[in-house]
């Protein structure tokens, strides 16, 4: 992707499943559909940052997680199009799909992540293995604190969150764009890692404040040949 420092992202995480009846086609056919819709991602992924992933065996009701950033929502649309418009494209829907854009952090000054511009307007994956993603919402108390108080909890989520230096989280937010107000992607090559991270920030005291963070996807990067195998055919 061409960088446009400071721009804001435009962000998509596309779960798609396969309906069965495609598993029932003949061995030819589904290898030509993945040939097909690969050589679309691909092609695609020249000009914008798209990653695939693997849901087969963590989640029931979705099979890959396509992540789409670009710097408009037009692109995003047409990106999506040109995926369903292949002969896999015709046989999947899409049960969850959440819509995102990058912006500053009003919490994080200074932090950067390796890899990541302090602005946090610019979204850049790493190589790790597995990626957590879920959608979460505040209360409606939560925006009635002042800056102080929530920068102090806020805070404390920081050090946490420093403890666990294999964990590298991706914010972006979705106020008036999609049903909810965040999107977090965690990056992490050891799912026993980000778990513990999850589990002591349960504990933190701007827990009472998320009034939902559900549902929870987690992911396995591959290419788009490999996610695609794991459909079979």
């Amino acid at each position: 992707m061409t960088d446009e420092t400071g721009k804001q992202q435009v962000v998509r995480f596309a779960f798609y499943k396969v309906d069965p009846l495609w598993r029932r086609l003949p061995p030819e056919q589904r290898w030509g559909d993945k040939e097909e819709f690969a050589r679309v991602f691909t092609e695609a992924a020249t000009e914008h940052l798209l990653r695939s992933y693997s849901t087969m065996g963590t989640r029931g009701d979705v099979d890959f997680l396509i992540w789409m950033v670009a710097w408009d929502l037009e692109t995003i649309r047409c990106l999506s199009a040109r995926l369903l418009d292949t002969g896999l494209g015709r046989y999947l829907t899409t049960p969850f799909s959440y819509l995102s854009m990058t912006r500053r952090s009003l919490y994080v000054k200074h932090h950067r992540h390796e890899g990541q511009e302090g602005t946090r307007t610019r979204i850049v994956p790493g190589e790790k293995k597995y990626l957590f993603v879920y959608p979460f919402t505040k209360t409606h108390e939560w925006y009635q604190l002042s800056q102080r108080v929530r920068q102090a909890m806020m805070n404390e989520h920081i050090v946490i969150g420093h403890k666990y230096p294999g964990v590298k989280i991706n914010t972006t937010y979705s106020y008036g764009l999609d049903d909810h107000e965040f999107v977090v992607a965690f990056e992490a090559d050891d799912p026993a890692e980000f778990m513990n991270c999850v589990e002591e920030l349960r504990f933190a005291d701007a827990r009472p404040y998320t009034a939902i963070d559900t549902p929870i996807f987690t992911c396995l990067r591959g290419s788009i040949e490999e996610t695609l195998a794991y459909l079979g055919g």
